[in-house]
């Protein structure tokens, strides 16, 4: 579909996405737009630091960051940080802002002189992902959680007795009323289609985190051209050994140095395999069938397809 800047149905904020120990869509009431912004969003473990890492590299090509990644490019809805403190960092940068949000479009405010950057991976793949990092919390942040669960009266499960028991959670279940998977997070598949469903749009951008696996200077290229940044060919090399998954992991400390806190092992935890396929010999055939209703449940067969191949949208 060709995309245009005029669309007669424009996105809107319809959904509240709070009451969860990790997110509240309220805190982008306290958003202040300026033209030009970058948000960058996927719903989980779909490479969201990844984007953030190649958009980072991109305003700064010289790799010469203001801040680390995780401060210069904000987790806005992240329930976790006072949100004066990222209102604050938000405000106080003079060159242009990057913000990270784990929302639907359904979740957030919309403004059509931002641009948005998807990042779409596989599901399973992303469960794999997700149970990597759910069971590597650190005891502080598996406490915290589930005493701010327990406030809303509900439940946010940490040690689940193997892979296939949160599997049951997160395929069969949602944690908020009108969506059918991702317990005790939020919906993946949903997240997409409310994305998707926009695609037309000509300021958000959709990028597959297989594409980005086989050719990431391709992707990085793309992403420069929907920014209208002008690469220094010079610096292209140094970008590209900067966004690669070893360096990032070597280096992660310069990305996310809050990881430590979050997870037993920090960024070595975080920054995992950066695979995929891992599901394979993992998940049963019955399972695997659960994902499948699930995908039909919930996405058009135009999105299910480029959430499992990838391409071009």
């Amino acid at each position: 579909m060709p995309k245009t800047s005029v669309s007669a149905a424009m996105p809107k904020k319809t959904r509240e996405y709070d009451e969860h120990p990790i997110i509240s869509g309220s805190r982008w009431q306290a958003y202040k737009h300026r033209v030009g912004d970058i948000v960058v969003t996927t719903s989980y473990k779909a490479g969201t630091t990844w984007m953030q890492t190649i958009v980072a590299n991109l305003l700064y090509q010289d790799g010469n960051f203001p801040a680390p990644v995780s401060v210069m490019s904000p987790w806005l809805d992240m329930d976790l940080v006072p949100l004066e403190d990222i209102v604050e960092g938000l405000e106080a940068q003079t060159g242009r802002r990057s913000i990270k949000t784990h929302l639907p479009l359904d979740g957030i405010p919309y403004f059509d002189t931002a641009k948005y950057i998807y990042v779409g991976r596989d599901g399973r793949d992303v469960f794999m992902s997700l149970w990597n990092h759910h069971s590597g919390y650190s005891e502080e942040m598996a406490e915290i959680s589930k005493e701010k669960a327990e406030a809303f009266g509900r439940d946010f499960p940490i040690a689940y007795g193997d892979i296939h028991a949160m599997w049951q959670d997160w395929i069969s279940k949602g944690w908020y009323a009108w969506e059918g998977d991702g317990y005790p997070y939020w919906s993946h598949l949903h997240h997409v289609q409310s994305w998707w469903n926009f695609r037309h749009l000509d300021n958000i951008h959709f990028v597959h985190f297989a594409d980005l696996l086989a050719d990431p200077e391709k992707a990085v290229r793309a992403v420069a051209s929907f920014l209208d940044i002008e690469i220094d060919e010079a610096m292209m090399p140094g970008i590209l050994e900067r966004i690669a998954f070893g360096s990032m992991k070597k280096n992660f400390d310069q990305i996310m140095p809050e990881a430590g806190e979050i997870w037993r092992g920090g960024g070595d935890v975080f920054m995992n395999k950066g695979t995929n396929g891992r599901w394979r010999g993992v998940l049963s055939a019955a399972e695997l069938e659960q994902y499948e209703q699930a995908v039909r449940r919930t996405l058009t067969p135009d999105s299910a397809h480029w959430l499992e191949h990838g391409g071009a949208v």
